[in-house]
């Protein structure tokens, strides 16, 4: 079933799909079929859409991108997931899609779901790329008072309420561009308190400490200098313990994949055209 959403851009189709008795919400875009799509996982409470801006700088990469859920277009889990569970629901989406190989990309909250994917079907991951993520609840946490912000499901259900706090939880350009603002939260599609809570409880006491030295995938490691919500400190982490990574550090705040998606794309996409390490 087709989505009817007016503001998809071209090139992007949305539709929900049946994966095993749970629909999603699923975009996917167009691009080269020789080349491996991107899958990729949205940060805690972000619907697809906010993912468009980056999609649409992808040249030549077909991509898949789907809301989790209870978030956005996809109805509620019967039962609480953890990141195994939904490692193991994309496996069956790309099983449905009849791709057999992908490159995996994760934002955030989603940067665990990468990791967790890229550990459980190393035959399926091509390349990992980590944006603006961390280990877990091993992580080297931001400060109180920006994490008690951003555990609230208000950022994503109030538009006023997010454009209020996100130079503060975000930083970076968010700091100094108010239309950056508006045009993210213009994009927010609100999420149910319960598959917020959801999403939250699904990384309770997950890390990726003790198996990351077992990553065998190229891993491009990216963050911003000026991260309240998740500290660099977490990116050197990850470049350090997973054996054939690459850490860039991006200028800027944790949604640099919003603020500069040009350059977030090209970045990710010449990672992903190297030869292999």
């Amino acid at each position: 079933m087709s989505d009817s959403d007016l503001h998809t851009p071209d090139g992007i189709r949305v539709e929900m799909i049946d994966v095993r008795g749970q629909m999603l919400r699923v975009a996917i875009k167009s691009g080269d079929d020789a080349l491996p799509p991107l899958l990729m996982f949205n940060g805690i409470g972000a619907n697809l859409e906010l993912g468009f801006p980056f999609l649409t700088e992808l040249t030549n990469r077909r991509a898949i991108l789907f809301d989790v859920p209870g978030v956005g277009g996809s109805p509620m889990a019967s039962l609480p997931y953890r990141p195994s569970t939904l490692a193991r629901m994309s496996k069956h989406l790309l099983e449905i899609l009849e791709i057999g190989e992908v490159d995996v990309s994760g934002v955030s909250w989603g940067g665990g779901l990468a990791q967790q994917f890229a550990r459980q079907y190393p035959n399926i991951c091509r390349r990992l790329i980590l944006v603006s993520t961390s280990t877990g609840w091993t992580m080297v946490p931001g400060k109180p008072n920006v994490l008690s912000k951003m555990s609230s499901i208000k950022r994503y259900t109030d538009k006023g309420y997010m454009r209020s706090i996100a130079a503060e939880i975000y930083g970076g350009a968010f700091r100094g561009d108010d239309t950056l603002i508006n045009q993210h939260a213009a994009g927010m599609k609100p999420s149910s308190n319960a598959g917020y809570m959801m999403q939250l409880l699904a990384m309770t006491g997950w890390t990726s400490v003790p198996w990351l030295w077992r990553l065998k995938q190229p891993t491009l490691v990216v963050s911003g200098t000026d991260d309240p919500l998740i500290p660099v400190a977490n990116a050197k982490l990850l470049a350090r313990l997973i054996p054939n990574s690459r850490l860039e550090l991006i200028d800027d705040g944790h949604l640099f994949v919003v603020t500069d998606p040009k350059a977030t794309a090209d970045l990710i996409e010449g990672f992903l055209l190297e030869e292999a390490l």
